[in-house]
């Protein structure tokens, strides 16, 4: 039987992400506005197909024909009619639905692969008997050999995402290893060239290693951009290496993205709006970073818009150098009363961050004072969901001119209700404690972790003129006693610095500064809590954090000694954090389920948050900072490797205790998203049920229009590279 980790279970939580009464307040202009952006995001999302996984284009296309020409109840009688149980249809459209949900068949939190709950044969014997089938027998085949193999394929490298023998991923072409992904890096900052949107290819031309970094455009020949000096495209020698830059990635999708933004740009509100579109119109159309980055200075700049929306090369989470951006799109809806209350966070934000415990040197110069607001969300397209969002991610951006900083409400709502007898790791007393103050605790940590985690904290920089934002002789580093000795030189940026390391790390930052200033009175008050309340949301939080990290080991791989999720592996490392401060503190202890099978509980002695564990955290998060502030990789990288050490030796046998957390794992919640279709004058939401049909009929009408054409692109798209993955 395969281990469960690599499937979906049937009873899997799926719900609809409500947004109805917020699209429905939208004045007509706004409301095509939105749709518009939602158009763009939803054909950029695809791009992630591509960046998943060689197959997950194919497998994609295959789901689409089959559901295009019958709904799933349609489908379902074929299923009985070629010996499916109910339960394994219900597991086809469960593999269905969540390869929608994660763009792809890896999880996009954890970045494990999941596969079909049912036999393979019983998996072909349906697509043979759909009427897709019937109507094209030769193309379904052809569609099914391409991708019918790896759909099952459980080999070792193809059980996670990772680079080299460590698992797959396609931002790395399949004979790239770590240090390839190195010397690309070193080259892209000598050429100042982000690699935010870039993969990288490699090839050997007699004796020589050749590479190709392709940046995502819609403009596929070599020309210069405005604003250069000369093109970026073209050969380079850089040591004994050759580089060709080229453009023309994922053309045909930029091309949609390219398209829809220019009608969104017709009901734009203002013009921030405008110059925002016409510059992500040209990054998309030519792979321009820059022209992303200026987009990015008019959305900081749109402050308080009733239609809030992103788009672009965003996180970096899954490419595993670290540097590489994966394409989401989101557009969302003001809440106005609970937008309300970040906005007061963030008038309070320049009383709270001295409160932190580094020197006020090691913070930024003047605290720059962004959006902060709470959003329904409407579309968000790309391989998951988040609960907050802090950007944009670009380091100088961020650090001289600002960010925005958004909590995404509805999704808040949905994600993290939890059933008590779904509960694990807790003892009964804390329980429904949990259940009561689960949201409202979560609700202050994002605040937190989103505004003054990622908001928070300078980095020291030398610029390609010999400039200095830090006195070099003056500034003293609390951890040694002695002046700054280094930084950040050039183009270098933290997630080049810090590269495999860099997103956890941050992740990690956030999350002890969530944990840290939720313990002052202002703040809790600021989010509605006094009193008991206020100590119970505390606890609360604190708890979800320990219990989080315990989670944690979920997502960590023994036979790469590798972590799958960066805020998972950063809970991981605060609980270790919290243990090893000792005193009682935290508590973890094996245990025999009621089952009879094992089982742990995790507990924590709030009478000491303010003392031992507030303690704990002011010195790990200063030596975060510290090491980040200097680009101090050697030292940053050796603390935060020591606490993220899964072993079975020392007081807990973390490995133990990871087969334990596998057994009673719960499985992560799929959203179902709305459509927005146009009517005449009118823009009409379309809204279906919260469950995997539904999810499947929202992506079958998504794309309609233009099927046949969108199908035959992305198998063109997969057909390309598919070489460059053996």
């Amino acid at each position: 039987m395969v281990d469960s980790q690599y499937y979906l279970p049937n009873d899997i939580g799926i719900s609809a992400l409500e947004c109805g009464e917020a699209f429905r307040l939208l004045s007509p202009q706004e409301k095509k506005y939105a749709h518009y952006l939602s158009r763009a995001a939803w054909y950029g999302g695809l791009v992630v197909l591509l960046q998943t996984s060689p197959e997950s284009p194919n497998i994609f296309v295959l789901l689409q024909k089959v559901f295009r020409k019958q709904t799933p109840a349609q489908l379902e009688k074929v299923g009985t009619s070629v010996g499916l149980s109910s339960e394994e249809y219900q597991a086809f459209l469960v593999y269905t639905a969540g390869l929608y949900a994660n763009m792809g068949n890896y999880k996009s939190f954890g970045d494990t692969k999941f596969i079909p709950n049912l036999p393979k044969d019983k998996f072909k014997a349906l697509i043979w008997g759909s009427q897709a089938f019937q109507e094209q027998p030769k193309e379904m085949t052809a569609l099914w050999d391409s991708c019918s193999g790896l759909l099952y394929s459980l080999d070792n490298k193809q059980k996670q995402l990772g680079l080299g023998d460590k698992g797959i991923t396609t931002y790395f072409s399949g004979n790239c290893g770590l240090e390839d992904a190195e010397v690309a890096q070193k080259f892209l900052d000598s050429k100042k060239l982000s690699a935010y949107n870039t993969r990288l290819f490699k090839k050997e031309d007699g004796g020589k290693t050749c590479y190709e970094v392709r940046l995502a455009s819609a403009v596929k020949q070599d020309c210069a951009v405005n604003g250069e000096v000369e093109s970026c495209c073209g050969t380079f020698c850089f040591g004994d290496k050759d580089f060709t830059v080229t453009r023309g990635d994922y053309a045909p999708l930029m091309e949609k993205v390219v398209f829809y933004l220019q009608q969104a740009q017709s009901y734009a509100a203002n013009e921030n709006q405008k110059k925002m579109i016409e510059n992500y119109r040209r990054s998309f159309t030519l792979g321009s970073v820059d022209a992303h980055k200026e987009g990015s200075r008019y959305w900081i700049k749109d402050k308080g818009p009733i239609v809030e929306s992103y788009i672009g090369f965003i996180e970096s989470y899954r490419d595993p150098f670290g540097s590489r951006g994966e394409f989401e799109g989101f557009v969302a809806v003001v809440n106005k009363a609970m937008s309300e209350r970040f906005a007061r966070l963030v008038s309070s934000a320049e009383v709270l961050l001295p409160e932190l415990p580094w020197p006020k040197e090691f913070e930024k110069d003047t605290f720059l004072k962004p959006d902060f607001t709470s959003l329904d969300v409407l579309t968000f397209a790309g391989s998951g969901i988040p609960a907050g969002i802090n950007i944009p991610n670009y380091d100088d951006i961020r650090q001289s001119e600002g960010f925005k900083n958004v909590s995404l409400g509805n999704v808040l709502a949905v994600a993290y209700a939890t059933k008590k007898e779904k509960l694990t790791f807790l003892k009964e007393d804390d329980k429904d404690l949990f259940i009561k103050y689960k949201s409202p605790s979560f609700e202050v940590q994002v605040g937190l972790h989103e505004l003054l985690g990622h908001g928070s904290g300078k980095l020291f920089v030398q610029d390609d003129d010999g400039k200095f934002n830090f006195d070099q002789n003056k500034v003293i580093n609390p951890e040694t006693g002695k002046p700054v000795s280094s930084w950040y030189r050039g183009s270098e940026t933290w997630d080049s610095k810090f590269s495999t390391i860099a997103s956890s790390y941050e992740e990690c930052r956030a999350e002890c500064v969530g944990l840290y200033l939720c313990l002052n009175q202002q703040v809790l008050s600021i989010f509605g809590h006094e009193g008991e309340d206020a100590q119970d949301v505390v606890y609360i939080n604190w708890l979800s954090m320990v219990r989080a990290g315990l989670l944690g080991l979920e997502f960590y791989t023994p036979e790469s000694n590798s972590w799958r999720q960066a805020h998972m592996q950063a809970r991981f490392v605060i609980l270790s954090v919290l243990l090893e401060a000792g005193e009682g503190l935290v508590g973890l202890q094996e245990v025999t389920g009621q089952d009879g099978k094992p089982d742990a509980v995790i507990t924590l002695d709030r009478s000491k948050i303010h003392t031992v564990g507030k303690d704990a955290i002011n010195r790990f998060l200063q030596k975060l900072q510290v090491f980040k502030a200097t680009a101090d990789v050697e030292g940053g990288r050796a603390l935060y490797e020591k606490y993220s050490t899964v072993s079975d030796t020392g007081a807990h046998n973390f490995l133990r205790l990871r087969e334990t957390v596998l057994l009673r794992k719960e499985a992560r919640k799929i959203f179902v998203q709305a459509n927005t279709t146009v009517k005449g004058e009118e823009v009409e939401l379309v809204e279906y049920e919260g469950s995997a049909a539904g999810l499947i009929a929202s992506f079958v009408e998504r794309f309609r229009e233009d099927a046949e054409q969108l199908e035959e692109q992305l198998l063109e798209l997969s057909r390309r590279d598919s070489s460059c993955w053996c």
